[in-house]
């Protein structure tokens, strides 16, 4: 290699601090044990062996060990599904972006777009009928895949198609914080995500800035545009769907982020001004995971753009 052309430097996540960031994830999981029940553990246990199995076969065949990250893909993954995900459609979308995202970009650190992002979104696409279907655990109690019961008990809606469709949702904010209501696996718990990032950010697993960037952007957008005649239900719908959960815990990678201060703001106001224009106005209830798809492709756009201005300056 020429001295013109210096060698790829990860910005992963490694040693202490990625231990810390899968404690934290395994206290998510653990936490929505309590809620919805065992079959959360089995769909978390199958996307970490599949995703495992494509990283040995690729790990082999560059004869290489299994890179450091292995457990943090699947787990975010399998904590962005709904409860009651069938285990067949947790298997492709974990396999699809274990192959598509991360190792066809040469492994864990080198990747342009965040292998769960792209797994769940590739789901949302393919099987909207099956990924769209929640459980209330609050009624009905844990989740049984085996009972009728339970797959009669699945709703199409959540808070979120709630406060979207008329800014308001019968379950009390209390319930929203506290993860009993209906969604995806991981992303219920409110004050256990704020308490978790806020402790990660502590430790300098993250970056501060860019969840903050995000909810504060989100809470500003959505503020304006209720002026306007939007649905309101702006505090409430940061406690619902992927916002909290994504902003803390995917859109603070270090991977896809921008490192410059000044572009961690424009990022994270782009994610959450796409993220609500999504929300309100499209198809889909939730817009995080394209935003955070879109906003990847032009993170390190913006991060090099700001950079050169304030080099020059």
């Amino acid at each position: 290699m020429s001295d013109s052309q210096p060698a790829f430097v990860s910005r992963a996540i490694t040693g202490k601090k990625l231990l810390y960031l899968e404690a934290a994830l395994g206290v998510i999981l653990a936490a929505s044990f309590m809620i919805f029940g065992w079959y959360v553990l089995v769909i978390a246990g199958l996307s970490i062996a599949l995703s495992v199995g494509v990283d040995y076969v690729f790990a082999r065949t560059k004869k290489k060990k299994i890179d450091e990250g292995w457990l943090v893909f699947p787990l975010l993954y399998a904590l962005m599904l709904p409860p009651s995900a069938p285990l067949w459609m947790a298997g492709v979308g974990v396999v699809f972006g274990n192959l598509f995202a991360k190792q066809l970009f040469g492994g864990y650190g080198k990747t342009i777009f965040h292998p769960a992002a792209v797994g769940i979104m590739f789901l949302m696409i393919s099987f909207p009928a099956l990924i769209f279907g929640w459980y209330d655990p609050q009624t009905f109690g844990w989740f049984n895949p085996f009972s009728q019961s339970s797959l009669d008990a699945l709703a199409p809606v959540m808070p979120l198609h709630q406060i979207n469709a008329s800014g308001s949702t019968f379950y009390p904010l209390s319930d929203l914080v506290l993860g009993f209501v209906p969604g995806n696996t991981g992303e219920t718990f409110g004050l256990l995500l704020i308490g978790l990032g806020a402790i990660l950010a502590f430790l300098k697993v993250i970056d501060w800035r860019l969840p903050v960037s995000i909810l504060v952007s989100y809470i500003v957008t959505a503020g304006i545009f209720e002026l306007f005649g939007a649905t309101g239900g702006t505090i409430p719908s940061v406690f619902t769907g992927s916002l909290l959960f994504g902003a803390i815990f995917i859109a603070s990678d270090p991977v896809h982020a921008p490192v410059n201060k000044k572009a961690i703001w424009l990022y994270g106001a782009g994610v959450a001004f796409i993220t609500f224009i999504i929300r309100y106005f499209a198809t889909f209830a939730e817009g995080f995971i394209f935003a955070i798809i879109i906003m990847s492709a032009v993170g390190a756009l913006i991060d090099a753009w700001l950079t050169g201005k304030e080099e020059a300056a």
